[in-house]
């Protein structure tokens, strides 16, 4: 069987095609390189410089390496960004996967796990979410992710009584660090951990932004969860498909207790040797103290569980930061 990824050139994207290489499945890559690197895709991988939004690619990326499903990773997947460019985040998530649709509708694909996002849930008012928590996302960027689900949701019941039915599952989690290769990183310039990296590479200290919440130590507590372990669950839910097993139609990847910002800048400290210090700022408008979520059904179904520690995590992720 042979596997498309789209955004397959992506930090998260690059780790489930080497997942899914080990798990001794084909995979294909299609990726427009907005943010991905090819250097991150193995040269023996067949790869597709295409948009999402490039209908005749997509389609022929299907039917000329002969898919039976697609990971859909590519999108825009920068929550505050998009914001201020809501525009261009319902074009690259909304659209794209309305169009990765048509094509698989007409190649006959009828495999689909989709890269969601625990963004869905805005800002619950409980601490913990699992499935069944409400979904109000408060960026353009999570209602994006809603919206796929949705028209994934639309599709499977359109074509449950066709030749080629539409079998889905969608992968909510929230904050995704580490690495599994020293050739595979972080490259985006919004995320945590390569921010701070950043900041130390250029002498500037680790800042925790609030330190007053109602939490163990008075910082933010999210959920943080290992690339690799994600991959493994994204190629879990590939096989499963594959199998004709049945799945739920969305499952969180998540911790279930997850880490405070004071143990991540800590675990950042520790793993860059740096002798800055950490500082402390004032809290930022609009984050909640906790949030994370629970795994349990992903365990059940999908071989989910947290491999890494926090410190672990961190490590992996400096090991492939480019220091220069």
């Amino acid at each position: 069987m042979s596997w498309l990824v789209t955004g397959g050139a992506g930090y998260i994207g690059a780790h489930v095609v080497r997942a899914l290489v080990d798990a001794r499945i084909d995979p294909v890559v299609l990726d427009d390189l907005s943010s991905g690197l090819e250097s991150f895709v193995p040269a023996d991988v067949p790869f597709v410089r295409a948009s999402i939004l490039d209908r005749d690619a997509v389609l022929g990326a299907l039917r000329d390496h002969g898919v039976t499903g697609v990971i859909h990773c590519a999108g825009y997947k920068y929550a505050g960004e998009s914001v201020k460019h809501p525009l261009h985040t319902y074009e690259q998530n909304v659209d794209g996967t309305r169009v990765l649709l048509s094509a698989m509708a007409e190649a006959e694909v009828t495999g689909l796990v989709f890269s969601s996002s625990a963004g869905v849930y805005g800002t619950p008012s409980t601490a913990v979410v699992d499935e069944q928590t409400g979904t109000f996302p408060e960026s353009p960027y999570g209602e994006s992710k809603l919206i796929g689900e949705w028209l994934i949701r639309d599709q499977e019941r359109a074509t449950a009584g066709s030749e080629a039915p539409l079998k889905a599952t969608s992968l909510r989690y929230f904050n995704v660090v580490g690495s599994s290769y020293e050739d595979i990183w972080d490259a985006s310039p919004h995320n945590l951990l390569p921010k701070v990296f950043d900041r130390i590479v250029a002498g500037h200290s680790p800042v925790i932004a609030g330190t007053d919440y109602d939490t163990p130590d008075g910082t933010c507590v999210r959920d943080y969860v290992h690339v690799g372990d994600l991959a493994i669950s994204h190629v879990a839910a590939a096989r499963a498909l594959d199998a004709g097993v049945g799945l739920e139609k969305v499952y969180n990847l998540g911790s279930g207790a997850g880490s405070s910002v004071r143990q991540i800048m800590e675990a950042i400290v520790a793993a860059t040797g740096t002798d800055l210090p950490i500082e402390e700022g004032p809290r930022r408008p609009g984050d909640p103290a906790s949030i994370v979520a629970k795994g349990e059904l992903a365990t059940r179904d999908l071989d989910w569980e947290m491999r890494h520690t926090i410190e672990e995590m961190v490590a992996s992720a400096w090991a492939s930061h480019p220091k220069a």
